[in-house]
């Protein structure tokens, strides 16, 4: 199973990001998402879940790039 530490830091991101729209916090709460998705002893479910959010931040972040 994931560390403590990698649920919390991908949670600490998710919540950072929807409090302020940040879409660092987007890209980096989907990469730690990704690293849970890709462990060994994640059960599919989820897994399901972790893949879910992942690409919702993904989407998020891209609808909300500013306008060059």
């Amino acid at each position: 199973m994931p560390s403590r530490e990698l649920w919390a830091g991908a949670l600490s991101l998710l919540l950072l990001h929807e409090e302020t729209g940040c879409a660092h916090s987007a890209h980096n709460a989907a990469r730690l998402l990704d690293q849970i998705c890709d462990a060994d002893d994640v059960d599919d479910d989820t897994r399901k879940l972790c893949e879910r959010a992942s690409a919702r931040l993904c989407l998020h972040e891209a609808r909300h790039a500013c306008p060059a």
